[in-house]
């Protein structure tokens, strides 16, 4: 018996292609390499036909899904370190083992502020991020290096973040390397895998521009290939703006953690308009830089003891609080944990306070280091022609639980700027499609209740993270929108993968990207998962 070429065909399917349209079209890949092939290329080139054809019913045959926002998933907690590293590096493979079975192959898992409840030093971030490079195995999803979520977050909407890590970069760029490690920040053209697997580094970073020494940093961290996203913020627009034109590529986890649509400011979401008018040199842009204290690794990082109210005493937060403004009041709450306690606020009356305490007045973002070129539209005559700019809008992260975002909100970021939009879970280490509903242990003592999508703290109302999957949200998303499904499917696939620069690779079926697949029913329910051209997870027969 001949041994096999290797070739395998997939026919009778659906294919998404990359502006989200579905067309049906057989797709050839070479499983011996993992890659997805030229059909006609491959059949005049080699004269061979492929040994294995897999008839899928008319099913759609998509890349695999992409989720750079997850948190942890199946009892494991990315940011959270024991002292062991061989336990760690067992937890990262145990999530990329079983997250195939949503349809995810590839992610970037998110890193947030290290916790103040572990008796941990600050040098835990250089730690986690020698352990967490880019990884895989033969049947699980590529973890494509990092997201560092935080320290440089606003007070007021730091979520679940730490309040007592909290800090400015008052160094610029010189203190992101003080705190995430240099070497974790070296660039890289070709990060997603060397050749010994071991490459390290972030990713991406998300941060608040109106952070002291932030603005200036996003040009650097640009040029050396790491996505700066915008969140966790109350940037005003034009400091927004400001952050875009120097490098700025994503926000994070739109609506969230950032002040609420305002029609004489809409800040952060107001990006997804960008008016070619403000986008412009005709418009200067300036901004107020609040300040949070300095990275000092000598500061103490002992457990930060909680009231029965789950709120950290006065005294836990004074280090972040003391020279910030009263946006940083003490009394103010996560909207991440409890939105009544924290209302949505108007950008410009946040900018005005921020003003009044700021150490060094005013300043341009624009006269801070890299920017990126702007150009004044002029007055045109063609209908429906929008005038060119060479602002170029941010991708957006969106979950779609149905919770995080109402329908409605979901539909109109879309609507505002469909090719940006990018579907993310957020999930914690609770995240499992098989767990079931009810109490569940998080860290610190505390407790989740899970509810179906729904996540929250023991003993309150209040949201404590997703637990959605990237397969339910293509699914949600389809429907709050009206899109078709290929559209959704962009969104976890091409979008994200565009954003991080490896498109070429991941999230396309193009000849030469890994043939990571995902086959979907016409419901968008997964079938089976397929990584480098080989089928790693399949549904259960029904008996």
């Amino acid at each position: 018996m001949s041994p096999s070429n290797g070739l395998v065909c997939f026919t009778n399917c659906l294919l998404p292609l990359e502006d989200g349209s579905l067309i049906e079209k057989d797709l050839w890949i070479d499983e011996r390499q993992g890659t997805i092939l030229d059909a006609q290329k491959t059949f005049f080139i080699r004269q061979e036909r492929p040994d294995r054809i897999i008839d899928l019913g008319g099913n759609i045959l998509s890349p695999g899904l992409l989720d750079i926002q997850l948190n942890g998933a199946y009892g494991f907690d990315f940011s959270v370190y024991e002292g062991d590293d061989d336990a760690y590096r067992a937890g990262m493979q145990l999530v990329a083992e079983k997250i195939v079975e949503t349809g995810v192959t590839a992610l970037v898992p998110t890193l947030i502020t290290p916790n103040a409840y572990q008796t941990q030093e600050k040098s835990l971030y250089p730690k986690l991020l020698r352990l967490l490079k880019p990884f895989s195995t033969a049947n699980s999803a590529t973890l494509l290096g990092w997201h560092a979520e935080g320290p440089f977050l606003e007070y007021a909407k730091r979520g679940a973040h730490v309040p007592s890590f909290l800090l400015a970069a008052p160094d610029g760029i010189k203190s992101f390397e003080e705190v995430y490690g240099a070497e974790n920040l070296a660039d890289s053209e070709d990060w997603l895998m060397s050749s010994d697997g071991t490459r390290i580094g972030v990713r991406m970073i998300t941060a608040a521009p109106e952070i002291e020494g932030v603005m200036q940093s996003i040009g650097e961290l640009d040029k050396r290939g790491i996505v700066f996203s915008i969140g966790h913020s109350v940037a005003t627009s034009d400091i927004a703006t400001g952050a875009v034109q120097h490098g700025a590529r994503l926000i994070t986890h739109l609506f969230n953690a950032m002040p609420q649509l305002h029609h004489r400011d809409p800040s952060i979401i107001g990006l997804l308009g960008a008016s070619p008018h403000l986008s412009s040199s005709f418009s200067p842009i300036t901004a107020h830089y609040p300040s949070l204290p300095p990275y000092n690794p000598a500061v103490s990082t002992s457990p930060v003891k909680t009231s029965p109210t789950g709120s950290p005493p006065v005294k836990a937060l004074s280090r972040a609080a003391s020279t910030s403004s009263t946006t940083r009041s003490i009394h103010a709450k996560s909207e991440a944990f409890d939105d009544s306690m924290t209302p949505p606020q108007t950008p410009v009356l946040a900018a005005n306070r921020a003003a009044k305490f700021a150490p060094s007045g005013v300043v341009t973002p624009l006269s801070i280091g890299h920017s990126r070129k702007t150009s004044r539209p002029e007055l045109h005559l063609e209908k429906g022609q929008i005038a060119d700019m060479e602002f170029e809008r941010p991708f957006y992260g969106l979950i779609v639980d149905g919770i995080h975002s109402h329908p409605n909100s979901v539909r109109l970021a879309f609507s505002a700027y469909p090719e940006g939009c990018i579907l993310i879970t957020d999930a914690m280490k609770i995240l499992d499609p098989n767990l079931k509903d009810g109490i569940h242990e998080w860290r610190d003592g505390q407790r989740f209740v899970k509810e179906g999508d729904k996540l929250y703290l023991e003993g309150t109302n209040t949201l404590a993270g997703s637990v959605v999957t990237l397969d339910k949200c293509i699914r949600n998303f389809s429907r709050f929108t009206g899109c078709s499904l290929g559209e959704a499917i962009k969104c976890a696939t091409y979008n994200p993968a565009k954003c991080l620069g490896i498109e070429h690779k991941k999230g396309t079926l193009r000849p030469g990207a890994d043939a990571d697949l995902v086959v979907l029913d016409r419901q968008g329910n997964v079938v089976s998962t397929w990584v480098k051209g080989r089928e790693v997870w399949s549904r259960p027969q029904a008996a």
